[in-house]
């Protein structure tokens, strides 16, 4: 059984060098970073809790105690969540497959000039606008497929498809530490996550990084096999009421090459859907 607890503490202690917190940092040290007992005695708390805490024997940790450990640690606001997510687990809950919401399906509709979908828990792929599709070609992929992850990490053209694929890939695995932490008892995310690991060496050794990232905002740097080059800014929004789906919407500065490459893909996107129609049209024919 890993304990996620455990590692990802030992994965934040080695990024913190002790004269980042006022300690000497000379002599041979076993390990990169901080001590267990330095970071015990930053945080006001006894080595042996310590210990048993990243060990997962200590009894739930106070506010406090976890507080002082995040703020000897550097952890950022994204990082604290994930830290009291480990220490305590959410109670154990059926995952009903998730819906886009009507509403939410118009918005998607209303936002014709921009690539918008929604992803799920897991990095599922589970609703999108045309634009989106002439993107991505999400309604070209088996429903298996239709996962940013799987899609990130086993498919050979998006290695060649993101631009900035290192980055990419480095996010699409924080941000799927995260949902590990906030549904420990996931047993499809435990089945994605193992496929992944056994098929992507590069997974592997992000994976145990133990790095965790919000969707809020940034780029996409893409090299799309009909337009070219698309320079995109993303927002990433949460509908009310369902904080485990996202509303992707990427955008382009007005004027910009990106902004006149999306109106030609529209159009095209446009003109090979009529295509499509005319010829079912036709097979429909008596």
């Amino acid at each position: 059984m890993t304990n996620d607890l455990g590692e990802f503490l030992r994965t934040r202690r080695a990024r913190v060098r002790p004269d980042d917190v006022g300690l000497p940092g000379g002599g041979r040290r076993r390990v990169p970073g901080l001590r267990r007992e330095e970071l015990a005695l930053l945080a006001g708390v006894s080595v042996d809790y310590y210990v048993r805490l990243e060990q997962g024997r200590a009894p739930a940790a106070s506010d406090a105690i976890l507080d002082a450990i995040a703020r000897v640690l550097r952890l950022d606001e994204t990082e604290r969540d994930h830290l009291r997510n480990l220490v305590r687990p959410a109670a154990k809950r059926r995952l009903a497959p998730q819906r886009v919401r009507p509403g939410v399906q118009r918005l998607l509709e209303m936002a014709a000039d921009l690539p918008a979908f929604v992803m799920g828990r897991r990095s599922e792929i589970l609703a999108w606008n045309p634009l989106a599709d002439a993107v991505y070609d999400f309604s070209g992929m088996a429903p298996a497929d239709r996962n940013s992850a799987r899609y990130t990490f086993l498919r050979p053209e998006a290695r060649i498809f993101y631009r900035d694929w290192p980055t990419v890939a480095a996010d699409m695995v924080a941000f799927l530490r995260l949902d590990a932490g906030r549904y420990p008892d996931d047993t499809d995310l435990a089945a994605l996550v193992g496929e992944l690991s056994v098929k992507d060496e590069t997974f592997r050794t992000l994976w145990a990084q133990h790095a965790v990232l919000e969707k809020t905002h940034g780029k996409k740097l893409i090299l799309h096999p009909v337009v070219g080059d698309l320079d995109l800014d993303y927002e990433s929004l949460r509908p009310a009421g369902d904080p485990d789906l996202t509303l992707a919407m990427y955008t382009a500065p007005a004027g910009s090459p990106t902004e006149e490459r999306l109106k030609l893909l529209a159009s095209w996107s446009a003109s090979a859907g009529l295509d499509l129609d005319r010829a079912q049209e036709s097979r429909d024919r008596p």
